[in-house]
């Protein structure tokens, strides 16, 4: 009760060739935990508060934890999906 949901984790894998920040996820991806639950998400990058922000918000938040080689192709995706 009361307490904080973090996810941490790193921003890339395979070497820094792939982000682990995602626009979407893969069809037929299997999630334990939903949006609302999560109250932060952690990187070597930086910490993203999402809990009660809105979808626009929750976008740019995990975009500046994102590995800065990602962010902008991660930028361009949230504006083709009309969150930024």
């Amino acid at each position: 009760k009361d307490g904080k949901a973090f996810i941490v984790l790193p921003s890339t894998a395979k070497d820094d060739t792939i982000t682990r920040i995602v626009p979407t996820l893969t069809p037929g991806t299997h999630l334990t935990t939903s949006k609302n639950d999560i109250n932060y998400v952690v990187t070597e990058h930086g910490v993203a508060q999402l809990r009660g922000k809105t979808a626009k918000q929750r976008a740019e938040a995990l975009i500046g934890i994102a590995h800065p080689d990602f962010r902008g192709e991660l930028r361009e995706a949230a504006k083709k999906m009309n969150l930024l």
